[in-house]
């Protein structure tokens, strides 16, 4: 919680700090790693984020929200078709939880966008 408020004032290098203590306690903790990787990427350390998120994508494979931030620190890097095959990735995952609640929710175009039924 001290690194989400550190966060929240911009003290991105403090917040770092405090969620390490936190994978101190506990190494493979995805949110928190996430939180770092966020961090990192609002310091301009792509590289380092990068590196951070494909480590929370290990530990939770099925988590969207992981791939969505790969996506966005690629896209910071320029490095847009990577960006583009990292944001696929999550909204077909998106998809797949969506169907455990809704079986007749359509897929995903061939582009990768969802459609909204109205």
């Amino acid at each position: 919680m001290a690194g989400l408020k550190l966060f929240g004032q911009g003290k991105f290098e403090e917040a770092i700090a405090e969620y390490e203590r936190a994978l101190a306690l506990s190494p493979d903790w995805p949110e928190v790693m996430n939180a770092v990787a966020i961090s990192q990427s609002k310091l301009g350390r792509h590289d380092e984020a990068i590196a951070t998120i494909k480590r929370v994508i290990e530990l939770t494979p099925e988590d969207p929200f992981a791939y969505t931030s790969l996506s966005i620190f690629l896209q910071r890097q320029g490095k847009i078709p990577e960006a583009e095959a990292a944001g696929a990735k999550a909204r077909m995952l998106n998809w797949k939880h969506e169907l455990k609640t809704n079986p007749n929710a359509p897929p995903p175009d061939n582009d990768g966008k969802m459609r909204v039924i109205q």
